[in-house]
């Protein structure tokens, strides 16, 4: 419940500001924007700190504090008149998801239930999945009754009574020192594991399959647009994938036993290139039934995809890096994981050509999806090779 509110009020809420935003302040779309460039950038900055606290056993601090802060946040942002106060708001709301989102609790959630994470991490994230499914209709609507500062304030008020609560009591007791059998190899130091091959491997998986995820989400209703899709199928297209995400954890948390868990992280990320590849062939089929048949393939293939990935990416430190320091490893992505966020939808922007579209980008990102699969390969490769 704390997830799906906080993606939902921190993450989704953007799209929706950004029109009365501009119109209260006088700003440019370039200047608006940038206050979400810098959230990212913030939550970046403090992952690794974030990571380690939780790594001493102060997760309890870590994540109710942060609700704590994402709430004054929200609450001052009603308070908006300027686009320096603008920009403030949003850097510590970019603090606040560093210490509230996946990343930090993904890494709670391996502490908590260290014989069986992968399958918590599952359970939890049904929800979450829904974060943009339930608040960009329920913001929209709140913006229209009461106006963006009302939404605000009523956001900030989610964050105090229900996900502060949840925080501060659930996260009572953290595991300070974790069981003998936490991990099967031997104790190695952080500053070791940060250099090792197994970590480099995995971080640039997630690294890049994050810039691809991060990127096609804000140019997808203009792509379907100008490739002669109704208007009514370019807004339903988005907002399905999103449910057909949670429809994807939800095989994988009924299904997942009957095979192999390395195989099934490496079949996967292979269902995001194979969605991008038939929304590439989507034009050549011509705007019919056949056209619109390969759009829902991708959606399908995409959504149950990306909803599944996000389990990858949150377990495959602990399973092929180290599950000890698993919070420290994730928050040393922080920072390459915001400039991939951040920088991915520009690259897309910039490949787009008035004739072909956004054919290159979808191109390059599929270069970007197998070099990943690869870089995983071989991180359970050197992991799970037999040692001679």
């Amino acid at each position: 419940m704390a997830q799906l509110i906080t993606w939902g009020s921190l993450f989704y809420t953007f799209a929706l500001l950004i029109g009365p935003i501009e119109q209260v302040l006088g700003v440019t779309r370039a200047q608006s924007s940038l206050a979400f460039s810098l959230a990212l950038l913030a939550e970046g900055l403090c992952a690794y700190a974030v990571g380690r606290w939780i790594d001493r056993g102060h997760e309890r601090l870590v994540m109710a504090g942060g609700s704590m802060l994402a709430g004054i946040c929200l609450l001052l942002h009603g308070f908006v008149d300027s686009l320096t106060a603008f920009y403030l708001v949003w850097i510590g709301l970019g603090v606040a998801m560093s210490a509230t989102l996946y990343s930090p609790v993904f890494a709670v959630v391996t502490r908590r239930f260290p014989d069986d994470f992968r399958r918590a991490i599952i359970t939890m994230t049904f929800l979450g999945g829904l974060a943009s499914t339930v608040f960009i209709p329920l913001t929209a609507w709140m913006i229209s009754g009461w106006g963006w500062r009302g939404a605000l304030w009523a956001l900030a008020a989610l964050q105090f009574c229900v996900c502060l609560p949840i925080h501060a009591r659930l996260l009572r007791d953290a595991p300070r020192r974790l069981p003998p059998t936490f991990d099967a190899v031997a104790p190695v130091a952080l500053d070791r594991l940060l250099v090792s091959a197994p970590f480099l491997l995995v971080g640039t998986f997630i690294v890049l399959f994050m810039a691809v995820t991060a990127a096609l989400p804000a140019h997808l209703v203009s792509l379907l647009r100008e490739r002669g899709m109704a208007e009514t199928w370019a807004i339903a297209v988005p907002a399905t994938i999103g449910v057909i995400q949670v429809l994807g954890r939800l095989l994988l948390y009924f299904f997942e036993s009957r095979f192999d868990v390395h195989l099934a992280n490496r079949i996967i990320p292979c269902l995001v290139p194979l969605g991008l590849a038939a929304l590439l062939l989507a034009p050549l089929l011509g705007e019919g039934s056949a056209g619109l048949a390969m759009v829902c393939l991708f959606v399908l293939l995409f959504g149950a995809g990306n909803g599944m990935i996000t389990i990858v990416k949150g377990t495959a430190i602990a399973q092929y890096v180290n599950r000890t320091h698993v919070a420290s490893l994730n928050g040393a992505l922080g920072v390459p994981l915001a400039l991939a966020r951040a920088a991915a939808p520009l690259m897309l922007g910039l490949t787009w050509q008035p004739q072909l579209g956004y054919r290159y980008g979808l191109l390059l990102l599929l270069v970007m999806c197998t070099v990943a699969i690869a870089a995983l390969w071989l991180a359970q490769r050197r992991v799970l090779a037999p040692k001679r």
